[in-house]
């Protein structure tokens, strides 16, 4: 039910804008994105089925991911400036890093048009945005963390261990269908204001009594 209120939204923030809007630069890839995203949160466009998952599994969490940042609101001074692109960041696994950057080619977060990173080395991934830190770096997480401590940095996980290390967001499979789980008290040590709509997605948000971005 919720999901489908999330639906309700996206598609009244379309048509309130006025008659010329879908001529203005991007708005047509926008609408795509936003309702690609609402498709997959209803379940309706990439359900998991059986063992042989990773393909469908990596390209939901890339259309997930890459929706992320329209929900959630980084000070200032923390995004890039000038021509300086939004960095996404991929720490591991690279099938998740090729299925994102085919849903973010021409995309613009932030008014910033997105950059998909591959990142090797901890210590790089103080400069993205938004870092991604796959599974297979399980044994890295405290690393990964630390490298952004501090930083205002959406970090995102996909395993549940990854926001008792101290992540904002992590994925969880669950009945065959792709769901997120939220850290608030990450995102506020990262100065990030997690939009309310968002959350109210979110299978599972700890500490929900931090205060959310409307």
């Amino acid at each position: 039910m919720r999901a489908f209120v999330f639906l309700g939204n996206l598609v009244s923030r379309l048509t309130r804008q006025n008659q010329n809007f879908l001529n203005k630069p991007g708005v047509v890839s926008r609408m795509r994105r936003y309702l690609v995203v609402a498709l997959i949160l209803l379940g309706i466009l990439l359900p998991l089925q059986g063992q042989n998952t990773t393909a469908p599994e990596y390209l939901a969490k890339a259309h997930y991911l890459a929706n992320f940042p329209s929900f959630v609101e980084w000070p200032p001074e923390a995004l890039p400036t000038g021509k300086a692109t939004f960095l996404v960041c991929v720490f591991g696994d690279f099938s998740f890093g090729t299925s994102l950057a085919e849903s973010t080619r021409g995309e613009i977060v932030q008014d910033r048009r997105v950059e998909v990173r591959w990142v090797h080395k901890p210590q790089e991934l103080s400069v993205c945005q938004v870092v991604f830190v796959s599974r297979s770096e399980k044994k890295n997480y405290i690393r990964a963390l630390e490298a952004v401590r501090g930083r205002m940095i959406l970090t995102v996980g996909e395993t549940p261990e990854f926001l008792d290390a101290g992540g904002v967001l992590s994925f969880s499979g669950q009945e065959g269908s792709i769901q997120f789980d939220v850290n608030l008290d990450a995102a506020k040590k990262a100065q990030l204001k997690i939009s309310s709509r968002l959350l109210a997605l979110a299978r599972r948000v700890l500490n929900q009594t931090e205060s959310a971005k409307s």
